[in-house]
């Protein structure tokens, strides 16, 4: 099977070239069997690898040929498959296989059905790319193509200004995170002179000491683009915009591929991350932070998308936070249970979405359980998992997260109860969306049903939403030797009654004493801080006036093109030098006779009154 691996990422690029390049000759039905059979496929080779690797759990590295090789850089087109690999392999392939096949309905009376698809099946394969190499730079390469790709899908309707706007956002900053993370590749190659993934930890273990400089400056620049890419703290602002595209997309964007790539980057690097305990505080302190922020932002957004948006935030924020507190698998874990439960309530959201005249706002749906019972249950075990209540997925995850967080001998205690924190207002947000839109007063009624291309995935999703927490990992001697999460009986406690605090809460405000909801929760416009909250913690307008107004400003100057305009000042000069010298050349011997007699004159003149010491210099 090894000798195929190659295959798992080319059938969803055929796919896509293929379906660029036909796609006005093709009809629907192929387009769907093209762009979602391409992914199955690539599925089922993931499956069957999965076997053998759980069945005889050997790395397995594969070399295509050599891509670049100049002086002494040499970069192969090459695969290293591990535990590690096979979990995000799985993830992608699996979810995004569901995703396909949910959108197959959803989609259906799109014009651009065909460049939908080939978008997507180029999501996936870059995606794919990015967490099967055996190279940084080709890993880069997988990394640019995510980007690249979620910003054709973000702007997908490119028709409406707005989404251009949002796929712009996400671009860009984004970018600013990508830039960093090359500058790290050049300090990792240029110090240790290679980029081969599993030569930088031996080699750089070898050549520095824990703490050192240069390892925390990788670290740092690698984090920079990690932050970029996974939506945290302070480049996390593009991803609320970035529901501007298709629901499925913003599916596949959450669950199971662009928003995991930066912890699986950190994960991947961990032998290098280890040198830097800097570092390691400053990814636990940006998760915490992150998740905090986030999901108080979500607590009062009225957007169900933008709120699923916040939580995405937030639950990546838990996975950096157990990144940085050194507990890689937990961290690996979260990102699992993360992408079924999350890829359950944005495929649910776009069921409801989709029977709903496209209504976004949860305030204006309402009492939909009988009417909508298959997205009913998807959102209840949906939010269920987000909450960690006990025996989710998202309960088994978390809950390893906060003890490992507990357990940390600096700042753990800190980093624990900000963690909790952020569980009880996930716990309060995830129950006041299900309260709101099932339990609510009716305002709008479904016109139309979803088909089983809907129903498939979401029971299947729903499935592993709860039982994925009883998954094992292949992770077995990958990562450093973890501390063992056993703390007072009372910390696991806390961490088990503070979700289910945070869902009686939302129960009495949203179901018993709907009349006595805070007006902050309903309509962010009512307070000062609601409003900041609803804003984002007003970091766009702040990015706006550090960064963007100056730079716009100085592109209205440069506009006016203020360097030709001093170029063209100099020919003017030149030019009115000629024309004034122009009359000397009369062809009168008398004129130049004078002439001359004059020079001669002055250059005398000069010559008398020059100092001494001058003229012998």
């Amino acid at each position: 099977m090894q000798d195929f691996v190659w295959l798992i990422p080319l059938l969803p690029l055929l796919s896509a070239i293929f379906l660029m390049v036909f796609s006005s000759k093709l009809p629907s039905t192929i387009v769907a069997l093209l762009g979602t059979g391409s992914v199955g496929l690539s599925a089922l080779l993931t499956c069957n690898l999965t076997w053998q690797f759980l069945q005889d759990p050997r790395l397995i590295t594969v070399t295509l040929w050599t891509w670049i090789k100049v002086g002494e850089l040499n970069a192969n087109v090459g695969f290293h498959i591990d535990g590690l690999t096979i979990v995000m392999m799985m993830i992608i392939t699996c979810v995004g296989f569901l995703i396909h096949l949910f959108s197959c309905e959803f989609m259906e009376d799109d014009t651009s059905y065909s460049r939908y698809f080939a978008y997507l099946n180029m999501f996936v394969s870059a995606m794919l790319v990015l967490v099967m190499s055996d190279n940084l730079l080709l890993l880069y390469l997988g990394w640019e193509g995510v980007g690249v790709c979620s910003y054709l899908l973000v702007g997908f309707w490119y028709q409406h200004s707005g989404n251009g706007h949002a796929a712009r956002k996400a671009f860009i900053v984004t970018r600013i995170g990508d830039t960093a993370m090359m500058l790290g590749l050049l300090i990792l190659f240029t110090e240790l002179g290679t980029l081969d993934i599993q030569s930088i930890a031996a080699s750089a273990q070898a050549r520095w000491q824990t703490g050192d400089f240069m390892p925390t400056l990788a670290c740092l620049l690698l984090l920079a683009g990690a932050a970029g890419k996974s939506a945290q703290f302070p480049l996390h602002t593009w991803l609320p915009d970035a529901m501007a595209g298709p629901t499925p997309v913003s599916a596949l964007i959450h669950a199971a591929t662009m928003v995991t790539a930066g912890v699986y980057l950190i994960a991947r690097m961990h032998g290098l991350f280890t040198l830097s305990p800097q570092a390691m505080t400053v990814i636990a302190f940006i998760g915490v932070g992150t998740a905090l922020m986030a999901a108080f932002s979500a607590a009062v957004q009225t957007d169900i998308k933008r709120i699923l948006a916040y939580s995405t935030i937030s639950q990546i924020g838990y996975m950096f936070l157990a990144l940085g507190v050194g507990a890689w698998t937990a961290a690996v874990f979260h990102l699992m249970t993360h992408a079924f439960f999350k890829a359950l309530l944005f495929l649910g959201s776009g069921a409801i979405i989709h029977c709903l005249h496209h209504e976004h706002d949860i305030f204006k749906m309402g009492g939909l359980w009988k009417r909508m019972p298959i997205a009913f249950v998807s959102f209840l075990i949906g939010s269920s998992a987000l909450a960690a209540l006990p025996f989710t997925s998202g309960f088994f995850s978390k809950d390893l997260i906060l003890l490992s967080a507990y357990q940390l001998e600096e700042f753990g205690p800190l980093l624990w109860a900000g963690g909790l924190l952020g569980a009880l207002v996930t716990a309060l947000y995830s129950f006041r969306l299900v309260f709101v839109v099932f339990f609510g007063q009716i305002q709008t009624l479904p016109d139309k049903e979803n088909g089983w291309r809907i129903g498939l995935p979401l029971s299947i999703l729903c499935i592993l939403s709860l039982v994925g927490g009883y998954f094992s990992l292949p992770l077995n001697n990958l990562f450093p030797m973890e501390r063992d999460s056993h703390p007072d009986a009372w910390v696991e406690m806390v961490s088990i009654a503070t979700p289910l605090l945070g869902v009686i809460v939302a129960y009495i405000l949203f179901i018993r004493t709907p009349s006595r909801i805070p007006k902050s929760l309903i309509s962010p416009q009512e307070t000062k801080f609601s409003r900041i909250l609803f804003s984002g913690w007003k970091l766009d307008e702040i990015y706006d006036r550090l960064f963007v107004s100056p730079y716009t400003r100085s592109t209205s100057v440069l506009s006016h093109e203020p360097v030709d305009k001093l170029y063209n000042a100099v020919v003017l000069i030149n030019q009115k030098l000629n024309a004034w010298l122009s009359f000397s050349q009369s062809g009168r011997m008398r004129w130049y006779m004078v002439s001359i007699a004059i020079g001669f004159i002055v250059l005398l003149g000069i010559a008398i009154t020059i100092p001494k010491g001058f003229s012998q210099w």
